[in-house]
């Protein structure tokens, strides 16, 4: 098989053929290494190559499977990992200055899970600097570029993730989402990303931004390899207080379902006139085919919706401020002009306008939770537009003018505020062939669901057999 053939190929079928000895681990890990030195010069996905590491890893794998002792889909498997993952020995600079030198003594609880699954880690990944921003374009780093069209953004803040995933530089990876870090690049790059339930998975070891807001997810090129990846990582982690002791469901097997009689509602009211033309086209085509499929479509309304950019802001940024604090003090300069602009807003908001919005914040968890009692999954876009070019400040939608932050969160940062599980699948190309996402949104600890829906819409499609141009 082609080195190229091979790093493309999903987890699920890698792990068909590394059970059944087919392929080695240590020739899956070289052709990730041997892709990422064909191409990232051109991406700049990675912060860290781990080559000598991820040899000596694949090479026990193989050990490991030839005398017998397979350890399950995701052994020998090649990943990377977001830059704010702590691994033990091995630097974790947040895509910051400030941490530029930083080596934690032990690994994040979901770096270990996925070690003890067998998994093969190359390297970290490029990050918006300390995940506070949905471009990744890194003062510090440089920009991460996006494999379909170099001259655009990859979508952050894991975009490092989504740009590794589509160009074949890496299986699968882990990334971080608190206002759709997860799903945006998921979306831009034409990837899945999941952000399960607030406390599904662990977030201990992972750098914060916001703490009531962040979430650890896995990205891939599948529903189905998503769901064997948040199989690895999810459950109960006693060194972190928020995360639940909800058992957790065999997430493969729950995809083989089909979606006859599923109830998916869209809230209209927040879908049009907010979304580009050929992304609105995109979605319409998606939920038609899921309609073809057996499913069923109708409105719903999120009276409090709207309110969410104002609530992300009055939570997130006084929540990050607090973190930064102390190296705000003392280290101002290191920090990035745009994220030092947010984390110094953090410091002047009132507790009075915080607390207020964590009460709001309660409303709109109670309109997301009346509407899904009344549909099964809501979808929209993931994102109103494709990627916008690196170094675009606004974006034109209709006659309105947006920030980018603000538009390409429209769509995620409701979710991360009321902590449902959303998963964002590559539903299309805009004519100048750039990938938009469709976002499901399922009730708490229901990531079986939207994972159900993504992996049925992924069967009635094509379009993960694109690959980009670079």
């Amino acid at each position: 098989m082609a080195v190229s053939d091979l790093a493309f190929l999903s987890v699920a079928r890698l792990s068909d053929l590394l059970r059944e000895r087919q392929v080695s681990p240590v020739e899956v890990t070289r052709a990730a290494l041997d892709r990422i030195a064909q191409v990232d010069s051109r991406l700049n996905a990675y912060l860290l190559l781990m080559e000598r590491e991820a040899l000596s890893s694949a090479r026990t794998a193989e050990a490991e499977i030839r005398a017998g002792h397979y350890k399950g889909p995701l052994h020998g498997v090649p990943f990377a990992l977001k830059d704010l993952f702590q691994t033990a020995g091995v630097r974790t600079t947040a895509g910051s200055r400030v941490l530029a030198q930083f080596v934690p003594d032990r690994d994040a609880t979901v770096v270990s899970r996925l070690r003890e699954a067998g998994a093969v880690l190359v390297g970290k990944l490029g990050m918006h600097a300390f995940a506070f921003g949905v471009t990744n374009v890194n003062p510090h780093y440089e920009a991460t570029h996006n494999p379909w069209d170099t001259e655009r953004i990859t979508g952050g803040s894991s975009g490092g993730s989504g740009a590794a995933l589509a160009a074949g530089l890496c299986a699968f990876s882990l990334g971080s989402d608190t206002g759709g870090s997860v799903r945006i690049p998921a979306a831009l790059c034409g990837v899945v990303g999941l952000k399960p339930t607030y406390g599904r998975v662990s977030r201990h070891g992972v750098l914060p931004l916001a703490w009531s807001v962040d979430h650890v997810g896995p990205m891939a090129r599948s529903a189905l390899d998503a769901a064997l990846v948040l199989q690895a990582i999810a459950g109960r982690d006693p060194r972190d207080d928020t995360s639940s002791d909800m058992p957790v469901p065999d997430y493969a097997s729950a995809l083989r379902a089909d979606v006859r009689g599923l109830r998916i509602g869209v809230p209209w009211h927040f879908v049009r006139g907010d979304v580009a033309p050929e992304v609105l086209t995109s979605f319409n085509s998606a939920l038609d085919i899921l309609t073809g499929l057996g499913a069923s479509v109708t409105d719903v309304i999120l009276p409090r919706v709207r309110l969410a950019r104002a609530l992300f802001s009055s939570i997130v940024l006084p929540e990050a401020f607090s973190i930064h604090e102390r190296h705000l003090k003392s280290r101002a300069d290191d920090y990035g002009p745009d994220v030092r602009a947010r984390l110094e807003a953090g410091m002047l908001l009132p507790a009075s306008q915080y607390l207020r919005a964590q009460r709001i914040r309660g409303l709109l968890r109670d309109d997301f939770q009346a509407a899904l009692a009344q549909v099964d999954i809501i979808a929209t876009p993931t994102c109103p537009t494709a990627a916008p070019r690196i170094g675009e400040e606004t974006v034109n939608i209709g006659e309105r003018q947006e920030s980018v932050t603000d538009i390409l969160t429209h769509f995620t940062r409701p979710v991360n505020l009321v902590g449902l599980p959303a998963v964002s699948t590559l539903s299309g190309f805009t004519p100048s062939g750039l990938p938009v996402g469709l976002q499901l949104i399922a009730k708490a600890f229901d990531e079986a669901t939207v994972l159900r829906v993504a992996h049925a819409y992924e069967q009635a499609t094509a379009w993960r057999e694109r690959r980009p141009p670079v």
